[in-house]
């Protein structure tokens, strides 16, 4: 589980990657829609709370 953390961190540019791991074109486009997918993931909790939170019922 702690791996997984690590890896969203490094996606959201929050810790760096491991220099020791190999870089190709594939794996930056794989981290390019991974964090695109994480980004809109939070945008679409945030947009859900304020909704619950502050939207007014008719």
């Amino acid at each position: 589980m702690k791996s997984i953390w690590n890896q969203i961190l490094q996606y959201l540019y929050i810790r760096k990657r491991d220099k020791s791991e190999p870089l190709n074109t594939n794996t930056k486009l794989m981290h390019g829609m991974n964090r695109i997918s994480i980004l809109m993931f939070l945008i679409a909790i945030l947009i859900l709370l304020y909704r619950v939170f502050f939207h007014k019922s008719h």
